[in-house]
């Protein structure tokens, strides 16, 4: 999406119709911070804390990000800073905001400012042009945070730089796998080597993840993939169903609600929910680690960083809507974002609250992002982190990030004189490729998650998360940067 191109058209409109009276906005513009300013704060903050919180900033910083960003305005409202959940209070809450923000901006736009509000959690965003606006409602204990939805920081910075035809990232690739990559297995699947890695096809007699649904929250599934489609049920694997869903806007325009539908294009997504659920059959292709596990998948974003405003509301539209669901109990996101995103986070809890186990990569770099900690929504004490380490070894993989708030690794990369990754279904039907990154350690985490909650149905998050926790390798300690370490399938269902 061309945000940046576009916005800048509106602007030389805006000035080449410009009428006296509008003179005072222009000076304003004309006092911006500039994107490589703001850029420098949320940079520095992430070096020196590992986050970045817009709140901590002065008014003049957020109306300038707010003003470079559609002149959005992500408004978290609620009695205290853990009320996201709607209700009746906070209906009226959020009336009295919206009045007060249409006192502070100009006539022209009373009628209007109000572009979004979200069903599940207490967030609206408002179209906002007056750094007063920004500040009555840093002052305003009814808010629980601000923060310009529309402003990109990788975007403008290097997101454009990294490199989409990794297998961390966006990418079509269809590749033959190495046969020391993987083992054929009845009727005719091939186990990836990670697999035997982690006892996974040991735990196959044990549990295959039936009755359990996990959902992915990615790019969304390959139509043309028929495996993970109208081929979902097939050899070993039947009895489950694949449900898709969109809640990602691909639009140049902030205020466009067209969604875009279920299909990936981007193919991340279609190898997340692969290396989770793929089925066990006779094609000679990469088997899933819940291969009879339910699927729902979501297409929230358009690619694995969370920083375009569609995104950020697709994220959390997903999480909310899965969160309201009772059959799902995995949430994959192999996605994310360096610091943290006000309505996601909220989103996340809800989720959480309802007995979700949310399970988040821990962070895969490009050449821009080699120095990033663990990222968002990772770094929450409510999502279960994920990482990748070097096949038999406690190394970090090439791209990998670790840090404190790991808590489990997945062995993805390897050491036998290659560095081929996980093999898993292509996006294009009938094929194959490697993917990697701390991304698929999070959706090989899930698969294990799925077995383990299939094994034992009636236990709660917090007793399937123990029994991953036991049966890992640094049990009962926890590693500074590696959490607990690589998980044995095969103890976490016996």
């Amino acid at each position: 999406m061309k945000k940046t191109l576009l916005s800048l058209t509106i602007v030389f409109a805006m000035i080449s119709c410009s009428q006296p009276d509008e003179a005072v906005e222009i000076q304003q513009e004309q006092n911006l911070l500039t994107q490589k300013e703001i850029n420098a704060k949320i940079t520095t903050s992430l070096e020196q804390t590992g986050d970045f919180d817009w709140m901590s900033q002065d008014a003049h910083t957020i109306w300038s990000a707010v003003s470079l960003g559609d002149n959005i305005l992500t408004i978290g409202y609620g009695s205290d800073e853990n009320n996201y959940a709607k209700s009746e209070e906070t209906n009226s809450i959020k009336n009295e905001l919206i009045a007060l923000v249409k006192s502070f901006e100009p006539t022209s736009s009373k009628g209007s400012i109000e572009l979004y509000e979200d069903e599940n959690i207490n967030v609206i965003d408002v179209k906002v042009t007056q750094k007063e606006t920004i500040q009555v409602l840093l002052n305003d204990s009814r808010v629980r945070y601000i923060e310009p939805a529309g402003y990109q920081f990788l975007t403008s910075e290097a997101q454009a730089k990294s490199d989409s035809s990794s297998s961390s990232g966006c990418g079509y690739e269809a590749t033959t796998l190495n046969s020391n990559d993987y083992r054929t297995i009845t009727p005719g699947a091939r186990v990836p080597w990670s697999f035997d890695a982690h006892n996974i096809p040991q735990a196959w007699n044990y549990s295959t993840g039936a009755g359990v649904t996990v959902a992915v929250i990615d790019t969304g599934l390959s139509p043309q993939q028929r495996w993970m489609n109208q081929y979902f049920n097939d050899g070993y694997s039947s009895g489950r169903t694949v449900q898709k869903y969109g809640t990602f806007v691909d639009s140049w325009w902030s205020w466009s609600n067209n969604y875009d539908g279920v299909n990936d294009k981007c193919g991340h997504g279609t190898s997340m929910a692969s290396a989770a659920t793929a089925p066990r059959n006779n094609n000679n292709l990469p088997v899933g680690v819940a291969y009879n596990a339910n699927l729902v998948s979501y297409r929230a974003v358009e690619n694995v960083v969370i920083d375009d405003y569609h995104e950020k509301r697709g994220v959390a539209e997903a999480l909310t809507a899965l969160g309201n669901r009772s059959d799902v109990r995995v949430i994959s996101m192999s996605i994310g974002s360096p610091f943290s995103i006000g309505r996601v986070e909220d989103a996340v809890k809800y989720a959480y609250n309802r007995g979700k186990m949310i399970i988040a990569a821990g962070g895969t770099s490009t050449s821009f992002t080699t120095w990033y900690g663990v990222i968002f929504p990772a770094n929450m004490s409510e999502t279960v982190a994920a990482t990748g380490v070097r096949e038999g070894q406690y190394s970090k993989c090439d791209v990998c990030h670790t840090g404190s708030k790991i808590d489990f690794t997945i062995q993805m990369q390897r050491t036998n004189g290659t560095s081929n990754k996980v093999p898993v279904l292509s996006y294009y039907d009938g094929k194959s490729d490697y993917v990697g990154g701390s991304s698929v350690a999070t959706a090989t985490t899930a698969g294990i998650a799925a077995l383990v909650w299939a094994k034992h149905p009636s236990w709660s998050r917090a007793q399937v998360l123990q029994k991953m926790k036991e049966s890992s390798d640094f049990y009962p300690n926890k590693h500074s940067q590696f959490g607990y370490g690589n998980i044995d399938a095969l103890k976490a269902v016996q």
